[in-house]
């Protein structure tokens, strides 16, 4: 039997591709509920349209969510009592949204991810231990990343695992180590140790993230450009079908690789 998967706000642009990649998986389409304000017509012709999240994960063995971070935490909860694992892309969660997400993985699997594609996936692995190697009292790290001019967070949820990357690689943690950010005017020297972000929306950039590590002989950096979300949905599709019947926890895209 093949995988039933149902994906949260299928009308939507990530929700239709997402729809074509399950297609494209020989997976099933079980049905997708809409964001408010959306019209059903919009949805891939013939798709059953459930009433909420609830239903969805009813319909479902594997629901995907690349919705809005404010839905996040009534999904994972929703998911978790229908003992339906999830597969969460949603950028811009908070502290307590993350603390839920554990909460709820304890009864299903979750599998979240700021990014589901292979190559930033691997971005993430180098950054960390490229970290490891060059000395925070000698290297400065920031990140830059440009996003389409409708992202409504900032810095993106990939240029924050990055810095996570880089803190972890160093011994220590994003909030220790300390963020700079937005930086205008007499801001002061830049903090040893600290991870800097700028955050650049124009356009219709799907998504470009550069690690630089800077340091008073030499730069090195990193990049990774994202030209279409279909890899985004490609991901998703695989992570899906790496959690039907995996044991509840909280998984990344690092457990789905194998890396």
């Amino acid at each position: 039997m093949t995988i039933r998967i149902g994906i949260a706000g299928i009308a939507g642009r990530m929700g239709r591709l997402l729809a074509e990649e399950t297609a494209a998986a020989g997976a099933t389409l079980a049905g997708g509920t809409l964001r408010p304000g959306t019209s059903s017509g919009r949805a891939p012709a013939g798709t059953p349209i459930l009433a909420d999240f609830a239903a969805l994960c009813a319909a479902a063995d594997v629901v995907i969510d690349f919705t809005h971070a404010e839905a996040a935490r009534a999904h994972a909860e929703a998911a978790a009592a229908a003992r339906k694992p999830l597969i969460l892309g949603t950028s811009g969660l908070s502290a307590a949204d993350e603390a839920a997400l554990a909460l709820a993985a304890r009864d299903t699997a979750i599998v979240y991810a700021a990014n589901f594609a292979p190559g930033v996936n691997l971005f993430l692995a180098i950054a960390e231990r490229m970290a490891a190697a060059l000395p925070a009292e000698h290297y400065d790290a920031e990140i830059v990343e440009m996003h389409h001019r409708q992202k409504v967070d900032a810095p993106s949820g990939t240029a924050v695992a990055l810095g996570r990357a880089v803190a972890a690689g160093r011994g220590t943690t994003l909030e220790a180590a300390g963020r700079e950010s937005g930086r205008d005017g007499h801001c002061g020297p830049r903090g040893t140790g600290t991870i800097g972000f700028a955050a650049l929306r124009g356009g219709q950039v799907v998504g470009e993230h550069t690690l630089i590590f800077a340091a008073a002989s030499e730069h090195i950096s990193l990049t990774h450009r994202s030209f279409d979300r279909r890899v985004y949905a490609t991901g998703a599709v695989r992570a899906a079908i790496w959690a039907q019947g995996r044991a509840p926890g909280l998984y990344g895209m690092k457990d789905v690789l194998g890396m």
